[in-house]
């Protein structure tokens, strides 16, 4: 490994540890200064490494992350106030909040609470509809719920076969894509975490894919994917991967088999649909597909088989 590689790993290490701190506490103040000591360079050196990194300013990536969290907490949790959404946010108060998210969405708060579930209603419409056409009896490509697309959609069977599992903690190497979710994705896992995988004799691991970011408001070349493998306790490092652990607790279990695009469909299915009617909901631990050892992939058509996993716990 030349220096300049070591220095390449390093870096992402860092860095990768900064972003990490981010994402689990933007509900508390996060300082330059404090940023800067986790990656272990002086504020001025780090404030200009992490825009040349990340591809914008330290605050840009603050607040966009900020709002796509309360983003989500808006359409998903009806029953937390606006004023909560915001101070889980990281804003200090309800009024700094709304300006910001109308400004960033160019919808208020109350709005996006309002159009975001029936947008999700739309969408699981679509995709049953479409399930429903591929049917081979055309008695069955109709049902009349689908007529007003702000329902709630019911079928006769569960559309999701899932169970509720406790998962143990796993410790992991993470490797970070960033770009559109999709093929680029399968390339990934192909070409960087496969290779990967095999330089450090763990190839036959357990996997796991956490997409962190919704592409519906998050723009594609901002969406953020962690491929990870199951790697030892004892392991030390792992560069230019992060080793982190993956906490264990109560999930949500589905097996999917289809092609990869296609799991964006149940995701949906699961998230919005089964877990609104579960009497659960989502925790703060990372959801993520499950990749067992010899789970099958096709690589010429794309086909796949995996479990998603969401962390859920009582309302």
């Amino acid at each position: 490994m030349t220096p300049a590689d070591l220095s390449l790993h390093q870096y992402t290490l860092r860095m990768n540890r900064v972003l990490e701190h981010i994402d689990h506490h933007l509900d508390q103040p996060l300082e330059l200064a404090d940023l800067a000591q986790i990656a272990h360079f002086t504020p001025r050196h780090f404030h200009r490494l992490f825009n040349a990194w990340v591809g914008e300013p330290l605050g840009d990536y603050l607040r966009r992350r900020r709002l796509a969290h309360a983003a989500y907490q808006l359409a998903s949790e009806p029953q937390a106030s606006i004023l909560e959404v915001a101070l889980t946010a990281g804003f200090s108060s309800g009024e700094a909040f709304s300006r910001a998210f109308k400004q960033h969405y160019s919808v208020t708060p109350s709005s996006w609470r309002s159009s975001e579930p029936k947008r999700w209603h739309r969408r699981l419409s679509d995709v049953r509809e479409r399930r429903l056409r591929e049917l081979p009896n055309p008695d069955q490509t109709h049902i009349p719920g689908f007529d007003d697309p702000d329902a709630f959609i019911h079928l006769k069977e569960p559309l999701m076969n899932v169970t509720l599992k406790h998962l143990p903690p796993v410790p992991v190497a993470c490797l970070r894509y960033t770009g559109p979710y999709g093929t680029g994705i399968g390339l990934f896992w192909r070409e960087t975490a496969a290779r990967w995988m095999i330089d450090n004799q763990l190839f036959n691991r357990v996997r796991y894919g956490i997409g962190h970011d919704d592409p519906s408001i998050i723009p594609a070349h901002q969406c953020r994917y962690d491929a990870c493998i199951e790697v030892p306790a004892e392991l030390i490092s792992a560069a230019p991967a992060t080793l982190s652990l993956l906490p264990g607790g109560l999930y949500a279990v589905a097996p999917y088999a289809g092609k990869g695009p296609d799991i964006a469909d149940a995701w949906l299915e699961l998230c919005r649909d089964w877990l609104p009617r579960s009497g659960l909901q989502l925790d703060a631990r990372p959801a993520f597909e499950r990749y067992p050892v010899y789970a099958p992939y096709d690589a010429q058509t794309g086909e796949l088989e995996c479990e998603i996993c969401i962390p859920v716990k009582a309302l």
